[in-house]
């Protein structure tokens, strides 16, 4: 009797043990990780342009990651502000502008009375002379207005799905992010990875001293090649003969940018290597996307990627689609050929990351910062109300005498500027005035707001005192406009455009299209995951781009970032053996 309880017994416990076991977490099951977790960003790619162009794309680019991955086709920004630092660091993060503090492009520091570029940090120079901004040939209007080369993540409140990777394995896992823009390489290197950009000025790829005090070797020789310098009185040429394009009838639109010695059809020339703009043109191209893909091939090379026993971590974001999309706009020739390119730039990147890492050890996720604006010219074709908003009109002088500011002034008794400065999106009142005479901001701020609503053009203007004391309506606009409220930098009334309209004025350069509104256009990204054990599936519920950082972090079986709030997305997670894909793209 006492060897059959005790056999009864040690059944029941081996019973238990199984029910554990398969009740466990894959990471408590000792589930092979990844050794690497290779995280693309594509700027300015909406949703539903792969689509527009998939029967035009070849084998192993979009068509490996639609065919073989969990694609989320209902997925979006759920932050007001569309910009680039505000997505890269929301997918990043997993938290809201409003924990993270990107909250726009650039926004008023309030004890220095400037405007403040996002990663900014004059404690850490550019490792490179003269490497920085070239405002005299820059033509992103946000890179002008950096007082500061220096650059760091300093800014970003909360800790990245790298950061915490980092801290999983006492710093094992290398960890690097790399784009043509800053903003788009240091929020997802996070605090503790290594970032590198690319320098307009210099040509080659740099870094600050906060994360090196001498270039890697790797580095040092990938810069001495020169590569950008190759293409000098080289033009970007259609890949395919025009009539094979969706829009090969469309190449010279009156409302498309007319760039100096760039022009507005194809080829498009880049002119000599020493003339102003030679390194900007490239990047207006998908020649920006090619070197981007040539340095991180030498960064996975040179670092030893996904070779080290450890998950190791790439970001690469891809900034052409973006440089592209201002210029000639989302429904252009320009942007269909370099969709098209990206299209191969992506295959030869999966190729070289199967021969290096094996794509079976790899998991790979795709979105985008934000989506793209139609231009007005382009949607007044088909009957859609869209205009350019007056540059000026939001000017702080030009508002200063506006009628209804001036009754405003009148009604507090302001003698002063009351008007200090505006940057997309906020407005930033002078608090130095209100305090001197001792007024109520909450009511100025609303005061002013029903003025601006009342220009034509303007949807929205919502007070950040009203965000404060919970006094707004409880729609999806009004909530994504609190997700992107933070008390430390967020200007005092946030103004929304009606849809389609926008400031197509950058700083003295007109452009085509910008993003940055909360219209649904802006907003939609997709959203794609291919790793080992993945269901290919497309899913159609929708999910938020703050469920990408905590569904990474719940693959490796790490803390989910600080300021998190999205949830693992379930169908990357339903992983079985048998559905381990043939990985070869």
């Amino acid at each position: 009797m006492k060897k059959r309880a005790a056999l009864q017994s040690a059944s029941l416990l081996a019973t238990a043990a199984l029910i554990l076991s398969s009740a466990l977490p894959s990471s408590a099951q000792e589930k092979k990780k990844p050794r690497l977790v290779l995280q693309i960003t594509v700027d300015q790619l909406r949703g539903d342009l792969p689509h527009r162009f998939y029967s035009e794309f070849g084998e192993g680019g979009f068509r490996y990651l639609y065919e073989r991955g969990v694609v989320y086709e209902d997925a979006f920004h759920r932050h007001a502000n569309t910009e680039t630092i505000v997505g890269h660091t929301t997918l990043a993060t997993g938290a809201d502008p409003a924990t993270h503090g990107m909250v726009a492009n650039v926004w008023l520091d309030r004890e220095t009375g400037k405007l403040t570029y996002n990663v900014q940090d004059p404690r850490y120079p550019l490792l490179s002379k003269g490497a920085g901004v070239d405002k005299e040939s820059e033509i992103d209007p946000t890179q002008r207005l950096a007082t500061s080369e220096g650059r760091s993540p300093a800014p970003i409140m909360v800790s990245t799905f790298s950061d915490e990777l980092a801290l999983s394995n006492a710093g094992k896992s290398r960890i690097f992010g790399v784009s043509v823009k800053d903003r788009g390489a240091i929020p997802m290197a996070g605090h503790a990875g290594k970032a590198f950009w690319f320098s307009k000025a210099t040509g080659e790829f740099v870094t600050s001293t906060y994360y090196y005090k001498d270039y890697p070797t790797w580095v040092k020789d990938w810069n001495a090649k020169r590569i950008a310098s190759s293409y000098a009185g080289k033009s970007w040429e259609l890949l395919h003969d025009r009539t094979t394009y969706q829009f090969g009838d469309r190449d010279d639109m009156p409302y498309e940018t007319n760039f100096p010695g760039y022009g507005r059809v194809f080829p498009h020339p880049f002119g000599k290597s020493d003339s102003k703009y030679f390194t900007t043109l490239l990047t207006v191209s998908p020649v920006g996307d090619d070197l981007t893909l040539s340095f991180a091939e030498a960064l996975i090379d040179g670092e030893k990627l996904g070779q080290n026993g450890n998950t190791d971590y790439l970001s690469i974001s891809f900034s052409s689609t973006d440089y592209v999309g201002h210029l000639f706009g989302p429904s252009s020739l320009e942007s269909e050929d370099n969709l098209l390119r990206l299209d191969r730039t992506l295959a030869q990147l999966f190729k070289f990351v199967d021969q290096k890492v094996g794509l079976a050890n790899t998991v790979i996720v795709l979105s985008a910062d934000h989506g793209a604006a139609e231009i007005p010219g382009y949607l007044s074709e088909f009957g859609i109300d869209a205009k350019y908003f007056k540059p000026d009109a939001l000017d702080p002088k030009t508002l200063e005498k506006q009628p209804a500011i001036e009754s405003v002034k009148k009604k507090f008794g302001i003698d002063k500027e009351l008007i200090q400065s505006y940057f997309q999106p906020y407005l930033y009142l002078n608090h130095d005035v209100l305090r001197e005479r001792g007024l109520n901001q909450a009511e100025v701020e609303r005061a002013v707001a029903v003025e601006l609503e009342k220009l034509d053009g303007v949807w929205l203007a919502l007070p950040s005192s009203a965000l404060t004391e919970g006094s707004f309506p409880d729609t999806p606009l009004d909530q994504a406009i609190l997700r992107n409220y933070n008390s430390k930098r967020s200007g005092d009334i946030y103004i929304v455009f009606k849809p389609g309209w926008f400031i197509n004025d950058f700083d003295g350069l007109t452009v085509a299209s910008v993003h940055g509104s909360p219209w649904r256009y802006d907003k939609f990204v997709p959203v794609i995951f291919v790793g080992p054990g993945m269901v290919p599936q497309r899913v159609f519920r929708e999910i938020e781009t703050v469920d990408v950082a905590p569904t990474l972090s719940a693959i490796l079986g790490i803390t989910y970032p600080s300021g998190s709030v999205g949830k693992p997305l379930v169908e990357v997670l339903q992983t079985r053996p048998e559905a381990a894909i043939n990985a070869k793209p």
